[in-house]
């Protein structure tokens, strides 16, 4: 019996990393290291097909566990399918039991699709796969700063930007910015990397020069995005987007010590999001920083609860006084 237990990174936009225990066509998923999901999909559907590395079945909910809360299982299917997948998915489970301590697992990611700026060097990750057949051919050639970084990302760099109109967003700004550092049509191309660097596989737009080159460690971005080589402007951009991103830049397990050390106390500034996720972080340097946001996070929980009865109770005394006065 072989159980793989492995780390993948969610990508473009990066917000965070998937922990996994995988067993035949079942597996365990968590982005906290807290609650898993279990999933098994339904394999014998495509057993006989030449290409069926290449297809995706529907997941099917085996039961979602936590310490706190147990395991609470998904619905039931009465088939003989499904007996099977039950069997799969009870061995993820057991597994967990005895492993989900262990985490964050180390990443298997490490087929790395990367954008390509003018110089055909690597400019911004698009994705990662734990796969060679896994990696996409076909995809749209366009790094993201996402909707939450749209929604909440307000840099006091800002007011500098040459906004395209009023109401843009840094975000906006940031996203076009970086899609206009490439060759037109757009350029990228699969990596397989290794503690050495990387050697260039296939890619998407690229010349076939570039085939089978290998790239040393430092010509790829260790934040995932290229910082160097921008005006000032831009320099003071990127950075406050790097610090916005440091509650899941820490989730990076090949980060070095003077790097870590940076953005610990920049993390603290989303208390939230760090408690959420410093299960997954591979090595706290300030515990003290890491302490103080996890304490601010459950305060703030706290009061969000209390707020919430005092709305609920107003609502309460609203409804009496409409109907003692007859309203």
């Amino acid at each position: 019996m072989s159980i793989r237990c492995y780390a993948q990174r969610l990508l473009n936009p990066f917000r965070g990393v998937m922990n996994v225990i995988e067993f035949e066509a079942a597996e365990a998923v968590t982005t906290d290291g807290i609650h898993w999901d279990i999933y098994v999909r339904n394999a014998e559907l495509v057993r006989d097909l030449a290409e069926a590395a290449w297809v995706q079945t529907s997941d099917i909910r085996y039961g979602r566990w936590s310490v706190a809360e147990g395991l609470k299982r998904g619905p039931i299917q009465p088939s003989a399918d499904f007996v099977r997948m039950e069997e799969l998915g009870t061995v993820v489970y057991e597994h967990l039991l005895t492993v989900h301590e262990q985490v964050p697992f180390a990443f298997a990611d490490c087929y790395e699709l990367w954008l390509l700026d003018t110089q055909q060097r690597p400019l911004a990750l698009l994705n990662s796969v734990t796969q060679p057949r896994e990696m996409v051919h076909d995809q749209m050639l366009r790094w993201r700063a996402g909707y939450l970084c749209e929604r909440i990302f307000r840099p006091a760099v800002l007011q500098k930007l040459p906004l395209a109109r009023p109401n843009s967003t840094a975000a906006e700004y940031l996203t076009n910015y970086i899609n206009t550092l490439t060759r037109q049509p757009a350029q990228a191309q699969w990596f397989v990397r290794t503690a050495e660097g990387g050697h260039g596989l296939q890619g998407i737009n690229i010349v076939p020069e570039i085939i089978e080159r290998f790239l040393p460690r430092e010509v790829f971005p260790d934040l995932l995005i290229h910082t160097q080589h921008h005006d000032a402007l831009h320099s003071q951009l990127i950075d406050a987007f790097l610090i916005w991103q440091a509650p899941w830049l820490l989730l990076l397990q090949h980060l070095d010590e003077a790097t870590r050390r940076y953005y610990e106390p920049l993390a603290r500034r989303q208390a939230l999001l760090v408690e959420k996720q410093y299960r997954l972080y591979p090595q706290i340097l300030d515990k003290a920083q890491i302490n103080a946001a996890r304490v601010e996070a459950q305060l703030r929980r706290v009061q969000r609860d209390a707020n919430q009865d005092l709305d609920a109770m107003s609502v309460f005394y609203i409804e009496l006084g409409k109907q003692e006065y007859g309203l």
